[in-house]
């Protein structure tokens, strides 16, 4: 295995996470922040947000993680090329998604560009009007989201960083909790766009 503070082999974490028991976490930590660059790239070379390729880069760590565990992942291609791939396949699956829901029309309109045929005068008591009745609209949306969803999505709200959220609900990375909190932000998005 490793030695304490030096990077473990591609071939130490496949046997930590195989092997189970309190050093499994461990070495899923280490396989985790490994190939984290692989959001910077991925965000860049595919043109899809930050936060999105955050979610697929959790998701591909979770699935290798998955298939390390069951025996699927049998070590015909090296670890960072196995990883490398589904990565790049949860990266399509979000542009596919993006794609998809421009296809259907779905385009982000901003408030500003809603106002601009209303006179100066009355934009500003129109836009407060339609932000107040958006703030009570998601206030509903939170109660119907679930109690973890909401109990997070507040703690953001209100400033708390990832790493401190992980610490509050146990999570072994803050890049569990971005994820948790970015999925629990696009189940309200979704709820939101079906209110309307």
């Amino acid at each position: 295995m490793t030695i304490f503070g030096t990077q473990p082999s591609d071939q130490d974490i496949v046997d930590g996470i195989r092997t189970g028991g309190s050093q499994r976490t461990h070495f899923e930590n280490r396989l985790y922040y490994k190939y984290r660059y692989l959001i910077r790239n991925g965000s860049r070379k595919h043109k899809i947000e930050e936060d999105d390729a955050s979610i697929a880069y959790s998701d591909t760590i979770l699935t290798v993680i998955e298939h390390i565990a069951a025996g699927r992942f049998e070590g015909r291609s090296e670890l960072k090329t196995y990883v490398h791939q589904i990565f790049l396949n949860k990266c399509v699956d979000v542009i596919r998604k993006r794609t998809t829901n421009t296809a259907q029309g779905f385009q982000r309109v901003s408030l500003d560009d809603l106002l601009i045929p209303v006179p100066d005068t009355q934009r500003t008591a129109l836009a407060d009007l339609i932000r107040q009745q958006d703030h009570q609209r998601i206030r509903q949306l939170l109660t119907r989201i679930g109690e973890r969803c909401q109990e997070i999505l507040t703690l953001w709200s209100e400033g708390f960083s990832d790493r401190e959220i992980a610490l509050q609900y146990h999570y072994n990375t803050d890049g569990v909790a971005q994820t948790t909190r970015l999925r629990c932000l696009e189940k309200l998005r979704v709820m939101y766009k079906g209110s309307q």
